[in-house]
């Protein structure tokens, strides 16, 4: 089964150095069109103007992916990180019994990124912080896997999740196509940063997303060069 979700209809704030859009609500409330899929449940497409950004705040419990889609962002945090990153890096912060961190945009460009919310699998993991950063080479023509918290992906040099749950991204040229098929049991959130899709014959524009769950195996065929970010989750 397979539900868009598109792009303009997402919830949205603009604070002026921040535009965002919302894939599940931030505010709590209840929303059937935009409902968490699985452990997945925040998913911010995020705009942060040059010099501008969070200051330190504190999280406690979930892991945080950061998917860099251009500009630069400077992370610092209370275990001692500080990094600069930018397209093509990853990051993963998982919270644990609590971190305090912040995120500024500090090049002059605006800083585009995606920041993913996932339930931790138990409670009560030391706080902990990784980056890496992932050639989109090995990611032409396939899902390749970025972040994974399942144990058949312990052998793979990918970050660490805290999860039931894993990242995978792939780049597309328009008309390739690739085939995926979750394990059973398993959903799964997928969003085009970049080109449109065809998925299962239905169309998919850039930013929208998709919520995917049931058996079978999912098509993808890319309308136009397109990058794929998706999470998989129990």
């Amino acid at each position: 089964m397979i539900q868009v979700r598109p792009f303009d209809a997402l919830p949205s704030a603009n604070l002026g150095w921040l535009k965002a859009h919302h894939h599940f609500p931030v505010d709590g409330r209840p929303d059937l069109d935009h409902e968490p899929v699985g452990a997945l449940y925040v998913w911010n497409d995020d705009e942060f103007a040059p010099g501008k950004g969070f200051p330190m705040h504190a999280h406690r419990d979930v892991e945080i992916i950061s998917y860099i889609r251009s500009g630069t962002v400077t992370h610092q945090d209370t275990l001692g990180n500080s990094y600069t990153i930018q397209s093509g890096d990853l990051q993963v912060m998982s919270a644990g019994t609590g971190i305090r961190h912040s995120e500024y945009n500090t090049g002059t460009e605006p800083l585009c990124l995606f920041q993913i919310w996932i339930a931790p699998n138990r409670f009560g993991w030391a706080p902990s912080y990784a980056t890496m950063n992932f050639s989109k080479a090995d990611r032409s023509g396939r899902l390749a896997t970025l972040a994974s918290g399942f144990s058949e992906d312990l052998s793979l040099n990918v970050l660490p999740l805290h999860a039931d749950a894993r990242l995978l991204g792939s780049r597309l040229r328009a008309n390739e196509s690739l085939t995926h098929s979750p394990a059973r049991g398993r959903k799964a959130y997928l969003v085009p940063a970049e080109g449109s899709l065809m998925i299962n014959g239905t169309h998919v524009g850039t930013g929208s997303g998709v919520a995917m769950w049931g058996d079978g195996p999912v098509t993808i065929r890319a309308l136009s060069h397109a990058e794929i970010v998706m999470v998989e989750t129990i």
